[in-house]
């Protein structure tokens, strides 16, 4: 007779249960301990380079020969990799296999910025020049003064070259912020528009110059102002665009952006364009019309639409997509913005077993953008921390490989290296507000100078709004860069709950200081009040401050028992916080404070 198999997963169950018995002390210690902070990653950006070339030899002769006669031999490989979980969705953005941009989508949470509300207004506050309104979100959306000005949010990168303005109308007309508080009392219904979302405790921040921003054009439903981007820089070009502005049949105090994707696109693209956004506009209208307000009436698009429509452009070589139906919508998304484009066929579904981002060496890269310290390919390192007032970046030597035996070279080296990671991890990390970098100190000018110049190139491409200013005489220099959204670490991480986010927490001996203090003053009070010195009183606190005063300040407490003539008990708990402690009579058992 055969001898009968014994299952494979019953021996694995009684293996498992061995090691857990042998490992399990040395488990819960790594468990109960504090994570250490990971060691900065060193990432290789030659190999990356290298695998990046490889995939672009790797493409269809078809376009390899096209890009060869458009002059494109050699030019940046640029990819987008989107990866689809559970929970999120994440789009990489990879030129020459570096990562240069990475935007993540919490699945289920609203997006806000851009996001338009019918709102009726709250409170003015002439001292802020700013009104509050009720949006029907947890928290009142600020609109400031200056942005209920038409025209406020007048962008300078944006040249003007024509008007369309609506007949003047004495009805709510504001001309002025002091026009404002007549046109808008409290209790009036406004459109108002989210450009910066709710952070921390502080309101979205809101505009009542809308826009909705499509492939080629961005429209300007209040504006009466058409303009193209500044960063379209070839003179014939912009008056080919001019030509096609005048030409575009506009409703009547309405305005359009041309956007830098509109470079060399035939007027079809930008008609095709303007329709689908007076289309979005009409059904705003409708809402308006029909809905009470506080009330929702238009919601940006999600990732897929945002990649199809601002990242997926000419210059993007490849887009890989590893699910399905994020897959077929790009397609069908693509189909409806241009037709006859080539884009579709930039457009792969990725099928294999390994993760996308492994395969394409972007996880590791995501990685270092939460880490503290970033390496530097020379030795060096930055390392970077988020404040409530600003971000320090801080610029180190760590173990330099300069050439010169004085670092003469490498100090320059290290500072140029270091300012265009410094761009790249604000736009990976979305950092804003006030940056303050700490270079490495150079007393030759023209370092300086090629420091300054070598980050306005990095950040050149940056869409945020941002000012740079040179290195000062204290050696740092001054950035602000726009934010519209809360840093990537914010929606990864959260505040401590044991200190609250202030990284520290007092030490034993200066809760056990605490204590003698508000014993003796406890003990005072009570004399003066009473006349009497029968005390008896019980602290109740955690257990190593008790450890504390029963141990290095014995003396002292039995000094202050025997001084006094009262009697101290304790009774400690380790679900007590550090800081936290309670003196209760134990006659009266009522707290005393």
């Amino acid at each position: 007779m055969a001898r009968k198999p014994r299952p494979r997963n019953q021996s694995l169950n009684r293996k498992n249960k061995q090691d857990q018995s042998s490992g399990s002390s040395e488990e819960e210690n790594d468990l109960s301990s504090v994570p250490k902070e990971p060691k900065p990653i060193h990432i290789d950006k030659a190999k990356l380079r290298e695998a990046s070339l490889q995939r672009a030899k790797a493409r269809p002769i078809r376009e390899r020969i096209f890009a060869f006669f458009r002059g494109e031999k050699n030019k940046d490989y640029k990819e987008l990799i989107i990866n689809t979980e559970a929970l999120e969705r994440r789009v990489a953005r990879i030129e020459n296999g570096i990562l240069q941009g990475f935007e993540v989508e919490r699945l289920g949470e609203d997006r806000m910025v851009g996001a338009i509300f019918k709102g009726k207004v709250q409170n003015l506050e002439p001292g802020l020049k700013a009104a509050f309104v009720d949006i029907g979100q947890e928290k009142n959306a600020f609109l400031h003064y200056w942005d209920m000005l038409p025209g406020a949010n007048n962008d300078p990168n944006i040249e003007i070259v024509r008007e369309n303005k609506k007949k003047a109308s004495k009805k709510n007309e504001v001309k002025s912020v002091k026009d404002i508080p007549k046109a808008f009392p409290i209790g009036s219904e406004i459109i108002v528009q989210i450009t910066k979302a709710q952070i921390g405790s502080k309101g979205p921040r809101t505009t009542t110059n809308l826009s909705l921003p499509g492939r080629f054009l961005v429209l300007m439903p209040f504006a009466g102002q058409c303009g193209i981007s500044r960063k379209i820089d070839d003179k014939s070009e912009r008056n080919r665009l001019k030509s096609i502005l005048t030409n575009l049949s506009l409703p009547e105090g309405m305005g359009v952006i041309v956007r830098t994707a509109g470079q060399k696109k035939e007027e079809r693209f930008f008609v095709r364009d303007l329709n689908f956004l007076l289309q979005q506009w009409n059904e705003i209208e409708n809402k308006i019309k029909s809905k009470e307000s506080p009330a929702f009436l238009y919601q940006e698009p999600d990732l897929i639409g945002l990649t199809a429509r601002d990242f997926l452009t000419d210059d993007v070589d490849r887009v890989q997509v590893d699910k399905k139906d994020d897959y077929e919508r790009l397609l069908k998304i693509i189909q409806q913005v241009d037709p006859k484009s080539n884009t579709r066929k930039k457009v792969s579904f990725f099928d294999e077993e390994i993760p996308i981002f492994e395969r394409f060496n972007v996880e590791r890269q995501i990685e270092q953008t939460f880490m503290r310290r970033v390496l530097l390919p020379s030795g060096g390192e930055i390392v970077m921390e988020e404040t409530e007032a600003l971000v320090s970046i801080d610029v180190n030597t760590g173990s330099h490989k300069g050439n010169r035996k004085d670092g003469k070279n490498f100090i320059l080296q290290a500072n140029i290296e270091s300012a265009a990671e410094v761009a790249r991890q604000m736009r990976l990390r979305n950092l804003g507000g006030l940056v303050i970098v700490d270079f490495i100190d150079m007393k030759n000018k023209s370092d300086q100078r090629k420091v300054f110049q070598k980050m306005k190139a990095a950040m050149a491409d940056d869409k945020a709004k941002h000012n740079i200013l040179p290195i000062s005489q204290l050696g740092i220099m001054q950035i602000t860069r726009q934010r519209h959204d809360e840093s990537n670490s914010s929606g990864i991480y959260e505040p401590c709950p044991y200190c609250v986010g202030r990284g520290i927490v007092k030490s034993p001996r200066s809760i056990s200081i605490e204590i003698q203090r508000k014993l003796t003053s406890i003990v005072r009070r009570a004399r003066l009040e009473t006349g009497t010195s029968d005390i008896k009183i019980k602290v109740f606190l955690h257990p190593s401050v008790l450890r504390r005063l029963r141990g290095p300040d014995a003396k002292l407490l039995e000094k202050i028992e025997t001084n006094y003539e009262i009697s101290i008990n304790f009774e400690s708990s380790d679900s007590y916080h550090l800081e936290n402690f309670k003196f209760v009579d134990e006659k009266t058992e009522l707290e005393i404070r």
